[in-house]
């Protein structure tokens, strides 16, 4: 299936593109599930990144075709196809060319201060370019669906509670999500309850939205030298508060890879001068929280799925509720701003 899918798509690469692929390397890093990469080489040397899209929109690659444009660093803009449009249909998934500029991701290290500068460099340029009216016709907005992921969040919670899970059709992985979860109960119910207590409230903070990436954690970032970054994946652009893609570098989300005192410094003086809101930046994690426990936790449960990808997802949901995830820190994030009330 796989290899029949390669074939198929260099050749459409091929008509396409203009691009004669020599070789086609699947790419197995990311977590879009959804979403099929390669890397991608042509005969004189040339490298792309190869990417079947099923969800989502088009959006990511109008974006980061228009930061290009206005000369925002850490851009790789996509290739146009020979009638000028941004990606090509495959059986109705969305079939794009990006240049492939590094094999290096800042999840792998190491990063210099001069990159974690460059990273902040980046964020901050990207939240400057004026918003298009194509761009706001485009782009959801930031944390537009909590209520869907607080739906699914308790949804979750109450099949892992209420039947129990013995004969569950997911198995063993079942039961050890319902003792993951029972073991955080209370942060979760509490997050819930504060992601719809707290979202009237950020509609009517004072602040523009701006262009965000909406997920610029370090495996969306590539290194190069002389602190050379590249931002990539543009799938989860939104426009929203740029705390919510601070929040990346303030809150901390990804459990394994955390970002240090001093490293948040070199991105915020790459940044320049920011008027961060807590209570935005609180409510952003905890709903990123959330969302990656529900999402993670379903892909956990889910009996089709292979069982290497059930248990990576188990893991991830382990590295969530764990002293240093994403759902103590987030909950960490809430009692702190109920203290400065």
């Amino acid at each position: 299936m796989v290899q029949d899918d390669a074939r198929q798509v260099a050749g459409q690469v091929r008509t396409g593109f203009g691009l004669q692929l020599s070789t086609m390397e699947l790419v197995t890093s990311g977590a879009d599930q959804r979403a099929r990469l390669w890397l991608a080489q042509t005969a004189d040397g040339g490298r792309y990144a190869v990417k079947l899209s099923g969800g989502g929109t088009p959006a990511g690659l109008v974006v980061t075709a228009y930061l290009a444009g206005q000369g925002v660093p850490g851009i790789v803009a996509p290739l146009r196809a020979d009638d000028g449009r941004l990606s090509i249909d495959h059986d109705g998934r969305r079939l794009s060319v990006v240049p492939w500029v590094s094999d290096q991701r800042a999840l792998d290290g190491p990063m210099t201060d001069a990159h974690w500068r460059a990273y902040g460099e980046v964020l901050a340029a990207v939240h400057a370019v004026p918003v298009t009216d194509e761009l706001s016709r485009l782009l959801p907005a930031g944390g537009a669906a909590y209520p869907s992921i607080v739906a699914r969040t308790r949804a979750v919670a109450e099949r892992l509670r209420d039947p129990g899970p013995a004969d569950d059709p997911a198995g063993p992985l079942a039961v050890e999500m319902a003792y993951v979860w029972s073991a955080v109960a209370d942060p979760v119910a509490t997050l819930t309850r504060d992601v719809e207590r707290l979202a009237v409230d950020q509609r009517d903070r004072p602040g523009a939205n701006v262009v965000c990436h909406g997920d610029p954690h370090l495996g969306n970032l590539l290194l190069g030298a002389d602190g050379q970054v590249w931002l990539i994946d543009w799938d989860d652009a939104v426009l929203a508060p740029p705390e919510c893609d601070l929040m990346f570098v303030l809150g901390g989300v990804l459990a394994f890879a955390p970002i240090s005192a001093r490293q948040q410094k070199a991105v915020l003086a790459g940044y320049g001068p920011a008027d961060i809101d807590p209570a935005r930046l609180a409510w952003f994690l905890a709903v990123r929280a959330l969302d990656d426990l529900s999402d993670w936790t379903c892909q956990a449960l889910d009996p089709d799925a292979a069982v290497a990808e059930r248990d990576r997802a188990a893991r991830i949901v382990r590295g969530l509720v764990s002293p240093v995830g994403l759902i103590t820190l987030a909950d960490a994030a809430l009692r702190d701003l109920d203290r400065r009330r």
